[in-house]
């Protein structure tokens, strides 16, 4: 599949399971109708789709200029926290604004969902490698 399909499909796939398990899970931890932690997931999944995109861009581009192809677990690792950490600075104060609630709440109650995230993160990469293959800037050089 062509880069720009493969983003595509990645960020829709990553984003529609990751509402359907966040918007439940901020309900039960936030004691608030399922309904308005729907409302949220969507719009901070909107934004992490946003980011999502754009971060793998980059990040593949980074990836094509390396002398090392694959993608090691040390690799993939730099990739899940550099990911959740620019989603850190951009989903706190929305989570503040959302929740009616100060900035340093928001970020703690933040970090379960980031820890969920970090791990969901990393193995829905892996998973969709396995399924769909290496991204070109992955796949090793053929021999010359």
């Amino acid at each position: 599949m062509s880069p720009l399909t493969r983003r595509v499909v990645q960020a829709i796939l990553f984003e529609g399971i990751a509402v359907s398990v966040v918007a439940p899970a901020m309900a039960w931890m936030f004691d608030q109708p399922v309904s308005s932690t729907l409302g949220l997931a969507v719009l901070m999944s909107g934004i992490a789709l946003a980011w999502n995109y754009a971060f793998n861009t980059a990040f593949e581009r980074w990836e094509a200029r390396q002398a090392v192809k694959g993608r090691s677990w040390r690799r993939r690792l730099a990739h899940g926290a550099l990911f959740e950490g620019g989603l850190v600075v951009m989903l706190v104060p929305v989570m503040a604004w959302w929740l009616d609630t100060t900035l340093w709440k928001a970020f703690v109650a933040d970090l379960g969902i980031l820890a969920f995230f970090f791990v969901y993160g990393i193995a829905f990469t892996w998973t969709f490698d396995r399924v769909f293959g290496l991204p070109q800037s992955a796949r090793p050089l053929p021999p010359t």
